[in-house]
């Protein structure tokens, strides 16, 4: 195992805080990346890495280390690619770990990827899809592509633009509530409106319906749900049963399973005047000095695609 290697391997254990998930994302035994660590500290002289039968965390010196090897790391991963390409192979090689949404992983970025890859056919993409907030850092993600507010100040983030947001709700359910067109409809007993609740996680605690007044200022207004829901095709699959009202960005042609069911009818669009704020979308990365040439290629890629659709959208 070459040097270049054990430091790649503190660098996830450090990460994750873990030996034992660092090795499985990295597809390691768990034995060569605690050898490998012990090899790191033999070599540097001193110790790097505090292990209980509990934790894994970082000493003062490991501490220092991980920071001031950040820069180097990507540096080292970089020009190690550019002598590692095959004959006759172009573009980028190695690994690039993203999270993004399920539905725009599924209608936005993954029918696009073959232009991507047979641009760089040594180029390995990870994509987690999930609604969640993965933790960039501890997780091993190169970038995130977001949707909604950045409440981690310690990430840097790249405005992509904005999606606009749509009011939806199943005939079924219109049927049965009748169709509200303001907001005392929304809370009138009698018609009983609810929605159908997204969180990130959970047990959190669901919004409500979010709108702006007429002076442009974000408003939200409380309303039932019978049911909570932590994904994107869940929470279109609830509305389209009829279980309640759902808010939704719209991604524009490529959202297929919205507009689909927009166009036939499936799903209708309710109270146009009443949307709530357009959400931001951005790319999130850790804040250090040097980013691999590969991973700015790709969240090049990624801004490129977001523009793409977004200009579609505005034609």
């Amino acid at each position: 195992m070459n040097p270049l290697e054990r430091l790649q391997i503190f660098h996830r254990v450090a990460e994750l805080a873990s030996f034992t998930q660092a090795a499985l994302s990295l597809g390691l035994p768990k034995a060569s990346a605690s050898s490998a660590v012990q090899q790191l500290e033999s070599q540097l002289g001193a110790r790097l890495l505090h292990r209980t039968t509990r934790r894994v965390q970082l000493t003062q010196d490991g501490q220092a280390f991980y920071e001031r090897s950040k820069d180097v790391l990507a540096d080292m991963e970089e020009l190690q690619a550019m002598f590692a390409q095959q004959p006759g192979a172009v573009g980028l090689s190695g690994r690039v770990r993203v999270d993004m949404s399920s539905s725009i992983a599924r209608d936005l970025v993954i029918p696009r990827l073959p232009e991507l890859l047979q641009a760089h056919p040594l180029l390995s993409l990870e994509i987690s899809s999930t609604e969640r907030r993965v933790d960039l850092v501890r997780e091993g993600f190169d970038c995130v592509l977001r949707v909604g507010s950045v409440v981690d100040t310690s990430l840097i983030a790249r405005p992509l633009g904005l999606m606009r947001m749509l009011n939806c709700a199943s005939p079924t359910y219109l049927a049965r509530h009748g169709v509200p067109t303001t907001l005392a409809d929304l809370t009138d007993p009698q018609q009983g409106h609810r929605l159908v609740h997204f969180v990130n996680t959970l047990g959190a605690k669901p919004g409500g319906f979010d709108y702006l007044d007429e002076s442009g200022q974000p408003r939200s207004l409380a309303l039932p749900g019978a049911i909570t829901v932590n994904n994107a095709d869940a929470y279109q699959a609830a509305c389209l049963a009829g279980l309640g009202l759902i808010q939704v960005p719209v991604l524009g042609e490529r959202d297929a399973l919205l507009r689909d069911a927009l166009r036939s009818g499936a799903l209708v669009a309710v109270l146009p005047k009443l949307t709530a704020p357009a959400m931001p979308i951005n790319l999130l990365y850790a804040n250090r000095r040097n980013l691999s040439r590969r991973v700015r290629v790709v969240m090049d890629w990624l801004a490129a695609v977001i523009a793409e659709e977004q200009l579609a959208t505005n034609e």
